[in-house]
């Protein structure tokens, strides 16, 4: 628990040190925009683009731990439809914004810096952006779009859903991991300087997308009172039932242990995709649920990932 806490310091340091320097208006929070694009669409790109070259692919691409984290993934949509359906009487729309915001995570500016710190590698994640962006979104979108999606007349659903999912797939996020994986199987050589610089940008990414996360929050605050029900329970799925459905799946179904145990509940563990937020305002689906979730999961997250780490050795 020690050795966990001190590895994720860094994380809490540079998080809390957005937060500060938003609170004291040493930075306006709204700069977090420009650290957030930058990590988005170049730092993390030009990381997940040189880890992906240099590696393993059989290490990385584990198809048993793939395996058990898409089961744990599906089971908890599922089990959240069903809920929001069923319980809380939620709408179509609003079914699939509890989807993602309790069974995605928040992979390029939290999961990426925390694995790097705890496992001194992230490339446990790069398959979890595939599933993510490939599957999982795509699965938000189709149903948003119909639903209602976006009020463009004389646009059929059909092509509406389209776009969405083009806009899914061809994020620099994907695009990079494209790119590497295509570059690593077809054995492309690569320059040295053009590593080096890809190492230089991604050394930028874990730093630059906590402290945006932080500038973010700093600016937002945090609503404790007034805290709804819907969003108890959401946060709860996130940040404790998920990470349990996944350590469940990986060793009694899958048999995982050790370290690939781990990483697949570290992963579930990791707070709601930043991009929920974004989702909840293209598609006008209680946006101000969906920024109190990504906030307050990423508070919870930080606190519980180092019982996380014990419970999954």
């Amino acid at each position: 628990m020690v050795t966990t806490i001190e590895k994720l310091a860094p994380v809490a340091l540079i998080f809390g040190a957005g937060v500060v320097f938003a609170r004291r208006k040493i930075i306006d929070s709204t700069v977090s925009k420009a650290f957030s694009e930058f990590s988005f669409r170049f730092a993390i790109p030009a990381y997940l683009l040189g880890s992906l070259y240099t590696s393993d692919p059989r290490r990385v691409f584990d198809p048993t731990a793939i395996g058990a984290y898409a089961t744990a993934a599906v089971a908890g949509m599922v089990v959240v439809a069903v809920v929001a359906r069923a319980v809380t009487g939620t709408s179509t729309k609003g079914t699939a914004l509890r989807i993602m915001s309790a069974c995605q995570v928040n992979t390029a500016y939290f999961a990426i810096p925390v694995f790097i710190l705890l496992f001194g590698d992230a490339s446990p994640i790069f398959p979890v952006i595939l599933l993510q962006v490939c599957v999982l979104t795509v699965v938000v979108i189709t149903i948003m779009e119909s639903a209602g999606g976006h009020d463009v007349s004389g646009v059929p659903t059909a092509v509406k859903v389209r776009r969405g999912i083009w806009a899914a797939l061809t994020t620099p996020l994907v695009l990079a991991c494209y790119a590497g994986i295509t570059a690593n199987l077809t054995h492309l050589p690569v320059p040295g300087w053009a590593l080096d610089t890809l190492s230089m940008a991604g050394a930028a990414a874990s730093p630059a997308a906590l402290f945006a996360l932080g500038l973010h929050l700093g600016g937002t605050g945090l609503r404790i009172r007034g805290t709804t029900s819907d969003e108890y329970w959401l946060i709860g799925f996130k940040c404790v039932l998920f990470p349990l459905l996944a350590l469940a799946v990986g060793r009694y179904v899958f048999g995982l242990t050790g370290i690939r145990l781990s990483q697949v509940v570290m992963i579930a563990a990791m707070p709601a995709p930043q991009n929920l937020f974004i989702f909840a305002q293209q598609y006008d689906t209680e946006v101000d649920l969906a920024a109190s979730v990504v906030v307050k999961t990423s508070l919870t997250a930080l606190l519980l990932l180092p019982i996380w780490a014990v419970i999954a050795r």
